[in-house]
């Protein structure tokens, strides 16, 4: 079968780099038949469209293998240290030492639907039943941390939550700027 190529898909210099982070098959059992960008382009995929994991083209692997990739790699920490790593890479090429000293802390209240569970709540600030996402970001805009919770947590405290553990995984901020 002939694959088609989807906007998602990681480009050759994108896996040069991202290729390097993913772990190899293990060499014990069973070969593995599926290649680990094909699994990637899968995920992102997914991720991109907002489409169910049954729903992944046939040109993908199996939904549930990918999914159980995701997950796994989701389990183990792996998305969370790619990301960092990525972040890193980003800083140095801009010029930036690979650790921020400064972050800016930000909110935003996001309606959900009315099948939300307890994440769900009302900001009355805002007038906006659904969840809160407070998020922590460097100076370039880059990701450093989120947290997602109830709509009806207030700043003050959602930022509380947000810093939790913050001095050890960021040790080198000493500013922080919010609204």
């Amino acid at each position: 079968m002939l694959y088609t190529h989807y906007p998602s898909d990681l480009s050759d210099s994108e896996w040069a780099i991202i290729g390097q982070l993913v772990p190899q098959p293990k060499t014990n059992g069973r070969a593995a038949t599926i290649s680990r960008r094909a699994l990637l382009n899968a995920m992102f995929y997914v991720t991109k469209t907002g489409c169910g994991w049954e729903w992944l083209p046939r040109e993908f692997p199996n939904w549930k293998t990918v999914y159980h990739y995701f997950r796994a790699w989701r389990l183990t920490g792996l998305w969370h240290a790619i990301h960092r790593i990525l972040r890193q890479m980003v800083r140095q090429a801009l010029g930036r030492n690979i650790e921020p000293s400064a972050a800016i802390i930000d909110s935003q209240s996001v309606k959900t639907t009315y099948v939300g569970g307890p994440e769900r709540g009302f900001d009355g600030g805002k007038k906006i039943n659904g969840r809160k996402r407070h998020l922590l970001v460097d100076t370039q805009g880059l990701l450093l941390a989120l947290k997602v919770h109830a709509a009806n947590i207030s700043d003050r405290d959602g930022a509380q939550l947000l810093l939790e553990g913050m001095p050890k995984r960021f040790p080198r901020i000493r500013k922080l700027w919010t609204d």
